[in-house]
C-alpha cells in the first residue's frame, strides 16, 4: 500500500478510528480516575459517539479501503447513522438508572463503545474476515456488558446463554466461511460473487457454506431457529443493556446479512433465497404465538423482536432494490419504537424504589400517568402496525416488495402473523385503559421521558415526515445494484 492509499483508507475509516481513539482514552481516564468515573466516562462515551456519527453525515466518502476489505458507501452510511444513534440513546437512558443497574462503572460506557466500533465494522464489511473480526469485537463487548450486573444471578446466567449460544454461532459462521473460501478460492465479497458465475461453479458444499454462515448470522438477529437466547437474555440482563442489545446490534446484523446476499451470493439467488423465506416464516409466526402467554414485558419485547425480524427479512427474501429499501426503513422504524418502549419499561418503578417488570404492572395506566399511557399506546399500536403510525408503512414496504419478487404466499403469511401478534399489543392497551390501577409508577426522569416522548411523536408523524427518510433508505439502498 503507498501512502496515497493509506491517507485514504484512514479518511474513509475515520469514524471507526475516532471511536477506537475515543475507546482507549475513555480506558485511561475511567483507570487513572478511579471507580468514580463512571458518570463522567459515560457523557464522554456520548460525545465520542456524537463526533463519530457528525462526521459521517458532514464528511461523506465512499469506496474501498485497507485493500478493499473495507467499504464506504451509501447503504453503509445510512445503516451506520442508525446503530450510532441507537448506541447513542442507549448509553443515554443507562445514565439515570446507572447505580440500580450496576452500570455506574467506567467499564460499561467503554465497552459500550468498543461494541459500537464493531457493529461499524461489520456494516462496512467487503470481505468475509473483516466481517468476523468486526462481528466478534461487537460480541465480545456485548457478553460482557449482558453480565455486567454481578450481583444479579438473571445478569449473570443471561451473560453465559449468550456467550455459550454466541460462540457457537461463530463456530457455524467460520466453518461456513471456510466452505465458501474453500469451494470459490476468495473471501473478497465481490471475487465471491464474480467466482459464482462461472458455470458449474455452484456446488453442493458451496450451498452448506452459504447456510452455515445465514445461520451464523441469523443468530445475532435472533431469527428463528436460533433465537433460544433472546428470551432469557432480554429478562435477565440490566434493562438498558436490552434496550441496546434490542437496537444498534440488530441493525448492524441486519445490514451485515443484506450486504453478503446481494453482495457476494446474488448469482445464487434461488438458494440463499430459500432459506431466508423459511427463517421469516417461522420467526413471524413464532414471534406472533409464543409472545401471547408472557407476563414479563421485557420477555414479551424479546418475542416481539423476533416476530419483527421476520417481517424485516420478508424485504430481504425479495431479493430486489425495493426489498432492500424496506429493510432498511423498517430498521431505522423498528429500533425507533424499541428504545421507546424500552424507555417506559425502564420508567416501571414503584415510589419505593422497587423495579416492576410484569405487563400486569401497566393496569391502570392511563389514570396513574396518561402522558406514559398515551405514548406507550402509539408504539403498542405502531408494533402492531396499524396505520397511519410508522409501523404500518415499516411492514406495507417489506410486503410490497415480496409481492413485486411474487413471494405471494410469503406475503399473506405475513399479514395473517401480524394479525395474531396485534392480539399481545392490543392486550397491553387494554389494561392501561380499562383495568384498575394496582399502584402508582415513582415520578420518571427527565432522559427518559424525552427518549420515549421523541420515539412516540415521530411514530405518530411519520406521515409527515417519512418522505425524506424513504428518499435517503432508497439512495442508500441503490448502491448495492
Amino acid at each position: 500500500m503507498t501512502a496515497e492509499t493509506i491517507s485514504l483508507s484512514l479518511y474513509l475509516s475515520a469514524p471507526e478510528i475516532i471511536l477506537a481513539i475515543g475507546a482507549l482514552l475513555l480506558l485511561m481516564i475511567g483507570v487513572f480516575s478511579g471507580e468514580r468515573s463512571g458518570p463522567l466516562v459515560s457523557a464522554l462515551a456520548m460525545i465520542v459517539i456524537a463526533i463519530s456519527g457528525l462526521w459521517l453525515i458532514a464528511v461523506p466518502g465512499d469506496g474501498l479501503a485497507y485493500g478493499g476489505v473495507y467499504l464506504a458507501d451509501g447503504f453503509a452510511r445510512f445503516m451506520k447513522v442508525l446503530a450510532l444513534i441507537g448506541s447513542l440513546v442507549a448509553l443515554f437512558m443507562s445514565m439515570g438508572h446507572a447505580r440500580e443497574n450496576q452500570l455506574d462503572k467506567f467499564e460499561f460506557p467503554v465497552l459500550l463503545v468498543l461494541c459500537t466500533l464493531g457493529i461499524m465494522l461489520m456494516i462496512s464489511a467487503n470481505d468475509l474476515i473483516a466481517l468476523y473480526l468486526g462481528l466478534e469485537l461487537q460480541s465480545l463487548a456485548i457478553y460482557v456488558i449482558a453480565a455486567i450486573n454481578r450481583n444479579s444471578l438473571k445478569s449473570t446466567e443471561a451473560g453465559l446463554k449468550y456467550f455459550v449460544l454466541g460462540a457457537l454461532s461463530s463456530g457455524m459462521l467460520l466453518y461456513g466461511m471456510s466452505l465458501v473460501y474453500g469451494f470459490t478460492g476468495h473471501t473478497h465479497f465481490a471475487e465471491v460473487a464474480q467466482a459464482l458465475t462461472v458455470e458449474g461453479a455452484r456446488s453442493l458444499g458451496l450451498v452448506f457454506g452459504l447456510v452455515f454462515i445465514l445461520a451464523g448470522i441469523a443468530f445475532k438477529i435472533s431469527a428463528v431457529p436460533f433465537h433460544m437466547w433472546t428470551p432469557d437474555v432480554y429478562e435477565g440482563a440490566p434493562t438498558p443493556v436490552t434496550a441496546f442489545l434490542a437496537s444498534a446490534p440488530k441493525v448492524a446484523a441486519m445490514a451485515m446479512m443484506t450486504r453478503i446476499v446481494i453482495t457476494a451470493f446474488q448469482p445464487v439467488l434461488t438458494d440463499w433465497q430459500q432459506v431466508i423465506v423459511f427463517i421469516s416464516i417461522a420467526s413471524m409466526l413464532l414471534g406472533s404465538f409464543a409472545a401471547i402467554g408472557q407476563k414479563n414485558i421485557k420477555r414479551l419485547m424479546a418475542y416481539s423482536s423476533i416476530g419483527h425480524m421476520g417481517y424485516a427479512l420478508v424485504g430481504l427474501a425479495a431479493g430486489n432494490q425495493t426489498g432492500v429499501t424496506g429493510v432498511m426503513l423498517y430498521m431505522a422504524i423498528y429500533m425507533v419504537m424499541t428504545l421507546g418502549s424500552f424507555a417506559i419499561i425502564m420508567s416501571m418503578r414503584r415510589k419505593d424504589g422497587t423495579v416492576v417488570e410484569n405487563v400486569s404492572d401497566l393496569a391502570g395506566l392511563s389514570t396513574t400517568n396518561p402522558f406514559m399511557a398515551v405514548v406507550l399506546t402509539a408504539l403498542m399500536f405502531s408494533l402492531a402496525g396499524i396505520p397511519p403510525l410508522a409501523g404500518f408503512f415499516a411492514k406495507y414496504f417489506v410486503f410490497v416488495a415480496a409481492i413485486e419478487a411474487k413471494l405471494y404466499a410469503l406475503a399473506v403469511i405475513g399479514v395473517l402473523a401480524s394479525v395474531v401478534g396485534a392480539y399481545y399489543y392490543l392486550r397491553v392497551i387494554k389494561l392501561m385503559w380499562f383495568d384498575e390501577a394496582t399502584g402508582d409508577f415513582a415520578r420518571v426522569s427527565g432522559s427518559l421521558c424525552l427518549v420515549f416522548g421523541l420515539s412516540g411523536l415521530f411514530v405518530a408523524a411519520y406521515v409527515l415526515i417519512g418522505g425524506p427518510i424513504g428518499g435517503a433508505a432508497e439512495l442508500a439502498a441503490a448502491t448495492l445494484f
